[in-house]
């Protein structure tokens, strides 16, 4: 499984893009969200323009692969930390609040 910790390099956005692209950008995600890649992620509260994926992947060049599919990979207006771990205890059940 990997953590992915994405943050919008929102002086590289002109207000004129944002818009557009956030939405590109949540589609990326539905997409893969959907087919069950990406298992949980949302918006920090703490931190503007940030937000973490938990997902998992057969390898990381597949993970890199969906990465490189987002609105915000190729132009490099956003930063992508990625973690791979492996989980060793999962609650039954997780809600979002």
């Amino acid at each position: 499984m990997y953590l992915i910790d994405i943050t919008i390099k929102t002086d590289a956005v002109s207000a004129a893009q944002s818009e557009a692209l956030l939405a590109g950008h949540r589609a990326w995600f539905a997409k893969y969200f959907e087919q069950g890649y990406f298992l949980l992620l949302g918006p920090y509260l703490d931190r503007s323009a940030a937000g973490v994926i938990i997902a998992r992947a057969d390898s990381r060049a597949q993970l890199d692969a969906m990465l490189a599919e987002d609105v915000y990979w190729a132009d490099k207006l956003a930063d992508y930390q990625v973690r791979e771990f492996q989980a060793k205890m999962v609650a039954d059940r997780i809600q979002a609040d």
